[in-house]
């Protein structure tokens, strides 16, 4: 059995029905789901360290670029590389 959230302040209330209304939520317990899920996943961001999101960063800019390489294309070169060993 789940927890039951009771939200103090009418404005929180509000707009969570609303998103609920708008179809962005099927339910209020699933936009709190998603909004826990999001202060979780801020979180974990905020324990990347400098050169981690550096590289992240990095990659995200070369992807942009189109410098990336497709991951079927990549797979399939790996497959060729290893089965001639």
């Amino acid at each position: 059995m789940g927890m039951q959230v009771q939200l103090k302040r009418p404005e929180l209330q509000e707009f969570i029905d609303s998103e609920v209304r708008a179809g962005r939520f099927p339910s209020a317990d699933a936009a709190i789901e998603a909004a826990v899920e999001q202060m979780m996943f801020d979180r974990a961001a905020e324990d990347i360290d400098n050169e981690t999101a550096a590289a992240i960063n990095l990659a995200e800019e070369q992807i942009d670029r189109g410098d990336g390489t497709d991951f079927h294309e990549f797979a399939w070169r790996m497959r060729q590389r290893f089965s001639a060993v």
